[in-house]
């Protein structure tokens, strides 16, 4: 493609870099106890830092999620369809333990050093990090249940990303849908109902809409817009 003029207010790509060589970061992780994890910090920073990582994340984002409401045959399946880069970003993510892992693993500074882990990658997609964030909130909550915390705490913590609608095989992550609506809608009127799925082995839930960030934003363009006068009525 031939040059059609010289583009000079922009700055150029910025690759190649290591994006944890940040001076204050590998003090933090030092300071607390967590020098152990500086050769993964600076692993998971090179590749953060790559030009590769970079297109990952453009693609992730100029790709919005497809809702699948039946299969080619008919089949209700309810399944939220993404972008393949996005299931890199989760692996890489998970592989690195930025979701539940300390909690399996403990440590001196293994909080410390899952932090800077997420502050790093996250620099190149912030929406997949929800995810492992939720998953490493969760895990205290379940263990207030210790029946639910030995079933769910070693798929939680596990470094496999495992993804699909089915039921979880080698790991799992946890997502917040109370987030997905707070900005249109105040906190204090969400409402998760759950119904009872047995009284047998741990309690579970059946919840009646996918679970992400973009999930959620997909289903709700998929639904009727709701009327003035129906939103009053549900505020009240």
């Amino acid at each position: 493609m031939s040059q059609t003029h010289e583009v000079i207010n922009q700055v150029p790509p910025h690759h190649g870099y290591d994006a944890a060589a940040d001076p204050a970061l590998v003090e933090g992780l030092r300071r607390e106890g967590a020098d152990w994890a500086t050769g993964e910090l600076h692993e998971l920073g090179i590749l953060a830092g790559s030009e590769q990582a970079a297109e990952w994340g453009r693609l992730v984002n100029d790709s919005p999620p497809v809702l699948r409401i039946n299969d080619r045959y008919g089949h209700r399946v309810d399944e939220v369809e993404f972008h393949p880069h996005w299931h890199e970003l989760m692996s890489i993510a998970v592989g690195s333990g930025l979701h539940a892992t300390p909690w399996q693993e403990p440590r001196p500074g293994a909080h410390v050093a899952r932090a800077a882990k997420f502050y790093v990658w996250g620099q190149v997609e912030a929406g997949h990090t929800c995810s492992a964030s939720m998953t490493y909130a969760a895990v205290p909550a379940l263990r207030t249940t210790p029946s639910l915390a030995e079933w769910l705490e070693p798929l939680l913590a596990s470094r496999t990303y495992d993804f699909g609608l089915r039921a979880p095989r080698a790991a799992a992550c946890n997502t917040d849908e109370v987030s997905q609506v707070k900005t249109r809608w105040p906190h204090r009127l969400n409402t998760l109902p759950a119904y009872a799925m047995g009284s047998a082995g741990p309690h579970r839930v059946r919840v009646p809409a996918p679970f992400g960030i973009p999930a959620s934003r997909v289903r709700r363009r998929a639904q009727p817009a709701a009327s003035g006068a129906a939103l009053r009525r549900r505020r009240q």
